[in-house]
């Protein structure tokens, strides 16, 4: 690599302090999967994965980690959480069989005196003999400096002692986090300014919180400011408001900071988000950056038309850089250039009179507060196409359906053949058998014959849901000749009711 090129080391701490996000519990299986993927497919440079002493369940997960990671030559990539205990965190590692500690110490005074109760001295004496028996059991050790960024503002004299004494250590790695996430960008660049040369042999890392939602914004001016590492979660979890997240941290280096780079698979990240997403219940916004659902997503029909105009609404934020698809959403701000993009993707192409017709069916939905999906667009194409080529002679003006517990469903139904009204109230086994028999009452009295349904298939796209567009087919026999008539509507009955009415103004 180029001694221009800095290379950014990326640790993931999803399992550890990802794991402290209210209500998430992985289990063994889980972890073990999450690190798999961590490692193996978005290739970051290390993974702290658990606290030490905290559970059996979490001894068992830790210990399924480093089996597979030892087979796989990447124990030393995996990491533990310890704490100023003596032997205990450091027995406890070794049984599970992690060789790299991440040693919890404290970074501010303000913490040193009121939790710990010690002096500095007493601090540093306790931490030199942490060391001293990890490297005798071949344990490479971090260190954390716990509540470091208060440490700065309140307290530097400590945090420069504190460093110096570290300078003297058995120590590869000193971590230093904005546990409380209170720093703003412009402190991160002084604080780390000012750490940085002054220990030039030493490798720091940066871990920061989302609390002002300044995470990633902290990560790009800690990677300016000289830091070799950072921390991320995936999903951005993490306790109160998580961690700076791992997509968006990765991208902004990669776009903003020419001169960094990292080893990270873009491609890898929604695949992991998803998953992360799935095991640990933690649902990320549909308009979270990189993963969000939305965010490769169109919805006005002008951003559409610049898309095919030289891609005037483009950012480097590409969606196939992160494996996705740009998508182009349907509803109301649809412009003919969205549902355009929207048919490509189909294989798709329409005349123009018949794109009008389908976009103005499509905004009429979207009035209606109707979601259109793109799986949508056959349906909704074959119903425009469909009822524009009938006279409408006959018009359901209105209708009141009821369905009540052990009472038979009954309709109220308003309806004009060639300008003349009719009302007629009827009950059926259903509703739209309420609706059918009210129907054939009225043609009675005009002594006019009702064709004979003979089929009633109801459609919806692919993964709809409870709210997804209905498309409902419904075949006729007239003396004789069969013939069939859609409706769509995200009520069923109503879609059958809109084919019904299609077969009236047919015959």
């Amino acid at each position: 690599m180029p001694k221009s090129i800095r290379y950014i080391e990326i640790m993931d701490t999803t399992l550890r302090d990802g794991e402290q996000t209210s209500g998430v519990s992985f289990s063994a299986s889980e972890k073990l999967t999450i690190a798999q993927l961590l490692l193996t497919e978005i290739k970051v440079d290390r993974i702290e994965i658990a606290s030490a002493r905290v559970s059996e369940g979490e001894f068992e997960a830790v210990k399924k980690i480093t089996r597979w990671a030892k087979a796989k030559g990447l124990l030393n990539r995996v990491e533990v959480l310890t704490f100023v205990d003596g032997t205990i965190s450091i027995d406890w590692m070794s049984k599970a069989g992690a060789k790299v500690m991440n040693l919890l110490t404290k970074g501010s005074l303000n913490h040193l005196t009121h939790q710990l109760k010690k002096t500095p001295q007493q601090h540093f004496k306790e931490i030199a003999q942490v060391f001293a028996l990890a490297k005798k059991k071949g344990i490479e050790c971090n260190v954390y400096l716990e509540d470091w960024s208060n440490g700065m503002r309140n307290s530097p004299d400590y945090v420069f002692q504190y460093l110096d004494f570290l300078a003297t250590q058995p120590v590869k790695r000193v971590m230093l986090p904005d546990t409380l996430g209170i720093l703003e960008p412009h402190e991160v660049a002084d604080f780390i300014g000012q750490i940085i040369p002054r220990y030039p042999n030493m490798h720091f890392d940066f871990h920061g919180h989302n609390d002002y939602d300044l995470g990633t914004a902290n990560v790009l001016e800690a990677v300016r400011a000289g830091v070799q590492g950072i921390h991320l979660t995936v999903n951005g979890m993490g306790e109160r408001a998580g961690n700076a997240p791992l997509a968006s941290a990765v991208a902004v280096l990669h776009d903003f900071m020419p001169k960094v780079k990292t080893g990270v698979v873009e491609k890898s990240l929604y695949q992991v988000s998803k998953l992360v997403e799935t095991f640990s219940g933690f649902r990320v916004p549909v308009n979270k950056p990189v993963v969000g659902e939305n965010v490769f997503t169109q919805t006005a029909g002008i951003h559409a038309d610049g898309d095919k105009k030289n891609n005037l609404y483009y950012n480097d934020l590409m969606p196939e850089r992160f494996g996705r698809q740009r998508k182009y959403a349907l509803g109301k701000t649809s412009g003919k250039s969205n549902i355009e993009n929207n048919l490509a993707q189909l294989g798709i192409e329409l005349p123009d009179a018949d794109l009008k017709k389908v976009t103005q069916r499509i905004i009429e939905l979207g009035d209606k507060k109707e979601v259109v999906t793109q799986s949508d667009l056959p349906y909704i194409i074959s119903d425009v196409l469909d009822s524009s080529s009938i006279d409408d002679k006959v018009k359901i003006g209105n209708y009141v359906l009821t369905h009540s517990k052990d009472l038979r469903p009954s309709v109220t139904l308003q309806i004009s053949i060639e300008g003349e009204t009719f009302e007629e109230h009827a009950q059926g086994d259903g509703q739209y058998d309420a609706f059918m028999i009210a129907l054939h009452n009225i043609y009675k009295k005009k002594k006019r014959q009702l064709p004979m349904l003979t089929d009633y298939a109801v459609r919806i796209p692919p993964g709809g849901k409870s709210d997804a567009l209905c498309e409902t087919i419904i075949t006729w026999d007239l003396k004789g000749r069969e013939f069939k008539t859609r409706g769509l509507d995200s009520d069923q009955t109503v879609a059958a009711i809109k084919a019904t009415e299609k077969m009236l103004n047919l015959i």
